[in-house]
């Protein structure tokens, strides 16, 4: 079965991975009070320790990197004893687990922090929500106005990694990811749609790319390149993202990525989220392809078989799932088989409870 090549083990920098499917990270918004992991959160995770590698929900490095109600953070001593719990469980059941480090930029409110949300440029990012919680309860509110960053504070973004990648190691994961995609802070400094600085980290695409790649390198620093990550989202328009000329941009920050030597690339596919039609994303991954040398996982819109044939043909060594994995626990064995997919309830994606989150029946179950 063509398949079967996604159950071929893989050397991944230095995670030991038994088989090519990756759990894609999958905000939930269901952490507890402080925004600290629960044991409901380590029963979700756990159930789906049978990934070759889980790379966790975003989990904000400070306070202010929160652009969301009910997600989980890495930089309180109570959240880093709420992981512990996960990763715990998690490698008591054989699996290998990332924590994915993040910083939301211009994609927040004040209600979840009681500040302006910060960016590289003072430019508010159009037809986008936060999900915060206020008088008015749990609901969908546009993202504020931001501030640009001044050096100092910039300064301390990179502290805050470092510091969220030191609380990771002693939380007990295998590895970080460092989140560079979909909108956020770091996306915003590499793209020129939101980043108009004139200074040291904006104008040319190396400037622009500075922040991710500091960032890269004191995370690195910490845990080891060979334990590192980034995920970016080439042509990606979620949060009003767009760029001048997105194949230098891309091109010259997966160049230094990969003189870097890091675990892995996370890319998410465009034409999978709908933000690029088939050959114009093609043409960009196989253009970044030939700049990364390393393992590459590839996101966005895969079914086992696409899964199979991207590995064969070389486009990537391992492949994430992200709603299939909400469904299927045990996704996996079901791949294996080919046995038929439990279908995910986009009602129960975010926020709640144990319904639509640990109540998805595994194979053979009543």
């Amino acid at each position: 079965m063509a398949t079967d090549t996604l159950f071929q083990p893989l050397r991944a920098g230095a995670l030991e991975l038994p088989n090519r499917i990756v759990m894609a990270p999958l905000t939930r918004s269901r952490a507890g009070d402080g925004n600290v992991p629960t044991p409901l959160n380590a029963e979700y995770y756990v159930q789906r320790a049978s990934a070759g590698l889980i790379v966790t929900e975003a989990s904000q490095v400070s306070p202010l990197g929160q652009g969301y109600a009910w997600t989980p953070g890495i930089h309180s001593a109570a959240q880093v004893e709420g992981w512990k719990r996960v990763t715990d469980a998690v490698h008591a059941r054989g699996g290998r687990i990332v924590l994915q480090l993040w910083h939301v930029g211009r994609i927040s409110h004040p209600a979840l922090h009681g500040q302006t949300p910060v960016a590289p440029s003072a430019i508010r990012a159009r037809n986008t929500t936060s999900f915060i919680v206020d008088a008015q309860g749990p609901r969908q509110a546009p993202t504020a106005e931001p501030r640009a960053l001044t050096l100092a504070e910039i300064a301390d973004v990179v502290a805050d990694y470092a510091q969220a990648a030191r609380n990771a190691k002693v939380a007990g994961f295998d590895g970080v990811e460092v989140h560079g995609a979909n909108g956020y802070l770091l996306d915003q400094f590499l793209q020129s749609g939101s980043n108009v600085r004139t200074d040291a980290y904006g104008g040319s695409v190396a400037r622009r790319a500075r922040l991710l790649l500091e960032v890269v390198d004191a995370v690195a620093d910490v845990w080891g390149r060979e334990r590192v990550g980034v995920r970016l989202s080439p042509l990606g328009s979620f949060g009003d993202m767009h760029d001048d000329t997105p194949e230098e941009t891309f091109g010259y920050a997966v160049a230094e990525l990969d003189r870097r030597g890091l675990a892995y690339l996370h890319l998410i596919d465009p034409a999978g989220t709908g933000a690029a039609d088939a050959d114009t994303a093609a043409r960009m991954l196989a253009h970044l392809r030939t700049r990364w040398r390393g393992a590459l996982i590839l996101a966005a819109g895969q079914t086992a078989a696409s899964a199979a044939a991207a590995i064969e043909a070389g486009r990537a060594e391992l492949v994430a799932f992200g709603r299939a994995f909400i469904a299927n626990p045990d996704l996996p064995a079901r791949i294996r088989r080919d046995a038929p997919l439990n279908e995910p309830d986009p009602s129960t994606f975010y926020g709640g409870g144990a319904e639509g989150y640990t109540d998805y029946p595994a194979l053979g179950a009543a």
